[in-house]
């Protein structure tokens, strides 16, 4: 399930190991290299990557704060399964967030911040045409993220920030439900240009309908189903992390 560690031995300090198991066991997580419901133990963690048990225990930690993993007493950590109502929680909070975000954002937002969603909005329709499903949607987490900078309230962005911490998971699932990646790009845009047009109300309906679409195809599906599809769109990744066609089609 791990792969050996580079730099595991003793030229790190204990801080910087604990950033670099972090960085490995997240990305094995994101990319489903470690599935969910995998039980993440101590000690072989840390004998197959090369480093004492205090990192490891730490990472774990970090893991556990982001909602990527869970600990409980005896058990250990384990990997975070999905269900439809942490799916759908988790995103009744995005959707009331990012809405106030363009509400603040549009009056203050500059060329520089319009450039930056430009950019973002380049990365992610180049990606989408390379099938590559990550670089997607690191630059869709900068554009969202931008709207929440651009708003101005610091105490909105820290909360939105660890929320979307916690959202990791959601990421293929989310794609899947969406019907589409061409979608989103295209209700992207048209948020951008009721901004640029300076209509803040229509800009902030705009960013709520899209993070409403995945809601709106979940409340159509049982548990079961909503388990059984989103691990379809599991296995329809590829072991580089870009999606099959039903991945992004269904």
């Amino acid at each position: 399930m791990t792969r050996g560690f580079p730099g595991g031995g003793d030229g790190f300090d204990t801080t910087t190991l604990r950033g670099r198991v972090y960085q490995h066991l997240r990305e094995g997580i994101l990319t489903s290299r470690i599935a969910p419901g995998t039980v993440l133990q101590e000690v072989p963690l840390a004998e197959s990557l090369g480093v004492s048990r205090g990192p490891i225990r730490e990472a774990l930690g970090d893991l556990a704060a982001e909602g990527l993993v869970t600990i409980t007493p005896r058990r250990g950590a384990m990997v975070s399964s999905l269900s439809k109502r942490d799916f759908l929680e988790a995103y009744q909070v995005r959707e009331v967030l990012e809405s106030l975000a363009v509400r603040l954002a549009v009056p203050v937002m500059t060329e520089a911040h319009f450039g930056q969603l430009d950019d973002a909005q380049a990365r992610m329709i180049a990606a989408d045409a390379a099938g590559d499903f990550l670089g997607f949607f690191e630059a869709n987490i900068e554009f969202h993220d931008l709207w929440v900078v651009a708003a101005g309230n610091g105490k909105l962005l820290d909360v939105y920030r660890r929320l979307i911490g916690q959202m990791a998971p959601y990421r293929r699932p989310s794609a899947l439900l969406r019907g589409g990646l061409d979608r989103s790009i295209s209700e992207h845009r048209e948020i951008m240009d009721a901004a640029r047009a300076q209509d803040a109300a229509r800009a902030s309906a705009l960013m709520l309908q899209h993070i409403q679409v995945p809601q709106r195809r979940l409340m159509t599906l049982t548990e079961e189903e909503f388990a059984r599809e989103t691990q379809g769109a599991v296995e329809a990744m590829t072991a580089d992390g870009r999606p099959g066609r039903r991945a992004l089609l269904s």
